[in-house]
């Protein structure tokens, strides 16, 4: 099973790409995690040149990009920081392209699991909350486990997630992604003998 992460911090080796990481080294056998790198070249969004809306200029190469690598993942780990109570913006820009055309996306029906973190205590719960609304509407089925690593910066030494109850609660997460993955493949698999 191939899961595509998308991090939400530009910064290089960013506590959230750390996270992304660590759930690469804690899933099942057989899950590979790798992590998309295309996210600050990610345009603004504009309708002028959205497809879905008929408008004559194609999507940007980034854009294209951007959903071709989430159709051709099994599954999605979104991980992010928290600013000002919410997910970063080109982060949410990212899932507002790739959630075009509207019920025919590269987000449709695409499984997801999503990890905030963040320095302070509450681990970005907001920002987590805030993409599980947006996967609601783009019809992304997530895993029920909310994940919001707390003061991750004393949880990370050397790249490494070195807390026992955040590695325990990250296995779990991918544990439940890797089943989510399955009981949908089982139903298009009935949907389609149906």
């Amino acid at each position: 099973m191939k899961v595509l992460a998308i991090v939400g911090s530009l910064r290089e080796n960013s506590l959230s790409e750390q996270v992304a990481r660590a759930a690469g080294d804690l899933a099942p056998e057989g899950v590979e995690v790798g992590i998309y790198k295309g996210l600050a070249s990610v345009p603004a969004y504009n309708a002028d040149h959205d497809p879905a809306l008929d408008q004559p200029e194609p999507a940007p190469a980034e854009v294209e990009d951007l959903r071709a690598q989430i159709s051709a993942a099994d599954a999605l780990l979104i991980v992010t920081p928290e600013y000002n109570a919410g997910p970063p913006g080109y982060l949410k820009n990212a899932i507002d392209w790739a959630s075009r055309p509207h019920k025919a996306s590269s987000l449709a029906g695409k499984p997801a699991a999503i990890v905030s973190q963040s320095p302070m205590p509450f681990g970005g719960i907001w920002a987590n909350q805030a993409l599980r609304k947006s996967f609601t509407i783009t019809g992304t089925p997530t895993v029920e486990r909310e994940l919001a690593i707390g003061k991750s910066d004393e949880k990370l030494e050397d790249g490494r997630l070195v807390d026992d109850q955040a590695r325990a609660d990250l296995t779990a997460l991918m544990a439940e992604l890797n089943e989510l993955v399955a009981v949908i493949s089982d139903q298009e698999r009935e949907a389609v003998a149906a």
